[in-house]
């Protein structure tokens, strides 16, 4: 005998499925003719991504965020770990993290689709104090418990109708600017709430949760991205933290999948790239600025990272 909940799996597949499509269309609507990459929209929180054609690797730093895949495939690496997903799945980044993105499915008659939407901790931890007894069912094991465990900072799960539909209704909030100042803040809360008491609720709380491991690592994250060039102290880190320094180590790796100098050296060869495609920045001058004292070191990390020495990858980068 099968349950309600077994009865309805196929309905709701399918009700997601239409939803999906119903993105879709509103999606290439507003991206038609702009052509590839990301594109801003009216709600400053939401961008859209298309992309024609399979891409070579986007490297960047992540902020938290929702990202819901309209149509295609992607691939992100993070660290060592791959992290596959496809239409009507999305992923949340709860803290800044170093991310390699691949599209894996496109064509120009069914280019890539995504719906970026920026998170804000603080709308989040607004919600969660405004609606406590309406959010309590996910922390069945109790805070102290959830503060003790540390979470991956990235995860990707099945959009359910719900979600869906407040991303539908957000992008047609595009077609009314006049309505957007009014309804789209109410329409992100909604988004919030339903990230909340989904099957990832958990992670997503700790985004906002004060003293939880996420939080107190997304604040030593912020430390290292304003002053990566300087040599790494952990111990001032894990200080900084409250945790002892081996704690650190191991609560830093389960929520960013890399060790703290492992986040310092992806922090510094990005920006490296970044002076050297758009400051026009030499190989040798760019490792120095971001603090390397060894050019074949240098060069033999860009390598690893990127696929290519640095001087390939620019001239790569450039060409149209």
């Amino acid at each position: 005998m099968f349950n309600d909940e077994e009865f309805n799996k196929p309905r709701n597949r399918m009700a997601s499925a239409n939803q999906c499509n119903e993105l879709a269309a509103l999606v290439t609507q507003q991206t038609d003719g702009k052509g590839n990459g990301f594109h801003k929209t009216a709600i400053h929180q939401l961008e859209f991504q298309r992309e024609s054609s399979v891409s070579t690797a986007l490297h960047t730093v992540s902020e938290p965020l929702l990202a819901i895949l309209v149509q295609g495939k992607k691939e992100v690496l993070l660290g060592e770990e791959t992290y596959c997903y496809g239409a009507a799945q999305y992923l949340v980044v709860s803290l800044d993290l170093p991310l390699s993105a691949f599209i894996v499915e496109a064509t120009p008659e069914q280019p890539y689709l995504g719906f970026k939407l920026n998170l804000d901790p603080r709308q989040l931890c607004d919600l969660i104090t405004a609606q406590p007894s309406a959010l309590a069912k996910p922390l069945t094991t109790g805070i102290e418990s959830q503060k003790k465990k540390s979470i991956r900072g990235l995860f990707v799960s099945t959009t359910d109708a719900p979600l869906l539909d407040c991303a539908i209704r957000l992008v047609r909030l595009l077609d009314t600017p006049q309505d957007i100042p009014i309804l789209a803040p109410l329409i992100i809360r909604e988004i919030y709430y339903r990230l909340l008491i989904g099957e990832q609720g958990e992670a997503v709380r700790q985004i906002a949760t004060s003293g939880s491991n996420m939080q107190r690592i997304a604040e030593v994250i912020k430390l290292i991205k304003a002053d990566f060039v300087q040599p790494m102290r952990v111990e001032e880190l894990a200080e900084q933290a409250r945790m002892s320094p081996s704690s650190f180590h191991h609560h830093f790796k389960a929520v960013t999948s890399m060790s703290p100098l492992q986040y310092q050296k992806q922090l510094r060869l990005l920006e490296a790239r970044r002076l050297m495609l758009a400051e026009n920045s030499d190989a040798t001058n760019a490792a120095y600025q971001v603090g390397y004292e060894s050019q074949s070191q240098f060069s033999r990390e860009y390598s690893r990272l990127f696929g290519a020495p640095p001087i390939r990858d620019i001239e790569r980068l450039r060409t149209p």
